[in-house]
């Protein structure tokens, strides 16, 4: 770890951030802006049309998020004379060799990049198999490749998931994954053998003129077969799993940093408490319960929820690319919560019931939702018998009485049937999350955290604080997270 300030280190350095429109990447990117007007270049690299579409998508997407209004605030007039100096959009696809870039800009960037960081993802854990094939495994081999050309690199920094883990139990390590290893044992996994199974596919059903929509559901079932088969419970995992082992493979003497996040949650402090985009992973859970469409919380109320704030993973990327800057190896870091300062799926159902209770929603037609302590289903086969009883033979027996009485029961019928999609669409997704049996090992973070404290001193100790044990769940998860939730992923 170099012995100047984090700060410091940030200035005139030209840094590249392939997925600029992804959540992490805009906290990443406002962070830098906020605290380092002085870097040399942000060069953003988001997919668009052209370059006024990825100019527009910035605009939109990306500076025009109240995320950067504490920003907007602190250079007021200055700040659009700060993005033309600082900021570079780069229309481009990390699927695409040089990442799709025009040679006008090239030989620029070759020169001039420091450091590359790839949080460019497809987050869908049912996504088709080709896309996420492309952007999830093939995307990080492109991404490595081009910083081979960058003359000065210093370190590229890659966004995983500590979830390529799969449903493994007990403590899960920070190490690497080598090329083929699976997590069932079966033998047979080549990644460009995958890639030959996707496009042989692709062309079959293409040749029989087969509609979008059975394309797209084929390439959607193909991932999860292939991810099954080889031990990953989603194509999400095991598309980012493989990509991993790209890396690590063509690596050579690039300084690489692998971030391996588990469950990203709004921010914890900065640039405020309770910055968020949409409705992500578990917080379907908080819409369901809040909205009064659940009534059960499916996954074991024992078992540990792994959170971590947005920002304490955008200050952990900032910290290890300084520690890693100009080593020539490979440094994994798991950035959660569950070894140093778990919480409990019941304390989490806990919470909402407080919150709720205290804060009840209003629906659309200005109906108060009453929330009540939802029935625990510590097992799937709870999971499964409950569904049964309670929602799929009364759906069975209300679609008869509804189809014998000329769709008298029709708007009933619809109303219980979205409820039993919703909740059997959150148990099929977050089944490996909620049920969740192992602890990831941060001895590296932990280790990161406190070379931090000891080499930068308390001031920027705080400035990136990504210690977890900071947090206090209590305030954070009521009164921050789940506030952030409802004011961003509740529609009436």
């Amino acid at each position: 770890m170099e012995c100047l300030s984090i700060v410091q280190f940030l200035e005139n350095k030209s840094i590249l951030v392939a997925g600029a429109t992804g959540f992490l990447a805009k906290v990443l990117i406002e962070k830098i802006m906020r605290v380092q007007p002085k870097v040399k270049k942000l060069y953003l690299l988001l997919r668009a049309e052209d370059s006024v579409s990825a100019l527009h998508r910035f605009n939109t997407e990306v500076i025009g998020k109240d995320l950067f209004g504490v920003v907007k605030e602190k250079y007021g007039a200055n700040l659009n004379s700060l993005i033309l100096e600082r900021i570079t959009v780069l229309n481009g696809d990390i699927t695409c060799d040089d990442l799709g870039l025009q040679e006008s800009i090239l030989e620029e960037l070759f020169q001039e990049v420091d450091i590359i960081v790839n949080s460019a993802a497809t987050t869908d854990f049912d996504e088709r198999y080709d896309v996420a094939l492309g952007i999830n495994t093939y995307g990080p081999a492109n991404v490595l490749n081009f910083s081979k050309k960058c003359r000065n690199l210093r370190v590229l920094l890659h966004v995983s998931t500590a979830y390529v883990c799969g449903e493994k139990e007990g403590l899960v390590l920070e190490t690497p994954f080598n090329m083929g290893a699976t997590l069932n044992g079966t033998r047979g996994l080549e990644i460009d053998n995958e890639k030959k199974i996707v496009n042989e596919l692709l062309k079959k059903i293409r040749a029989e003129s087969a509609p979008e929509k059975y394309i797209a559901s084929t390439m959607k079932e193909l991932g999860i077969q292939r991810a099954n088969k080889y031990g990953w419970p989603n194509t999400y995992a095991f598309t980012k799993a493989m990509g991993e082992m790209l890396l690590g493979n063509l690596r050579e003497e690039t300084p690489l940093v692998i971030i391996r996040p588990t469950i990203i949650t709004s921010t914890f402090q900065e640039p405020f408490p309770g910055w968020l985009e949409g409705v992500r992973n578990i917080d379907s859970f908080v819409v369901g319960y809040g909205k009064g469409k659940m009534s059960c919380f499916p996954g074991d109320p024992q078992s540990i929820v792994d959170l971590i704030p947005a920002d304490m993973v955008v200050n952990a990327m900032i910290v290890s690319i300084v520690a890693n800057a100009d080593e020539p190896k490979q440094t994994i870091y798991h950035i959660g919560t569950s070894m140093s300062n778990p919480v409990h799926y019941r304390s989490l159902q806990n919470y909402g019931l407080r919150f709720f209770t205290e804060r009840p929603w209003v629906d659309k037609n200005g109906k108060t939702v009453i929330v009540k302590k939802g029935k625990e289903l510590g097992t799937m086969e709870s999971v499964r018998r409950y569904m049964q009883i309670h929602y799929l033979i009364p759906l069975k027996m209300l679609s008869l009485v509804n189809t014998a009485s000329c769709q008298y029961f029709q708007g009933t019928y619809l109303d219980i049937n979205r409820k039993v999609q919703f909740l059997m669409r959150l148990v099929q997704l977050f089944r490996p999350y909620v049920f969740f049996k192992g602890v990831f090992d941060d001895m590296n973070t932990e280790n990161l955290i406190r070379a931090a404290k000891e080499n930068y001193g308390i001031i920027e100790y705080e400035m990136f604080n990504f210690d977890p044990k900071t947090i206090f769940w209590d305030d954070y998860f009521m009164y921050t997270h789940i506030a952030a939730v409802v004011k961003y992923g509740f529609r009436r």
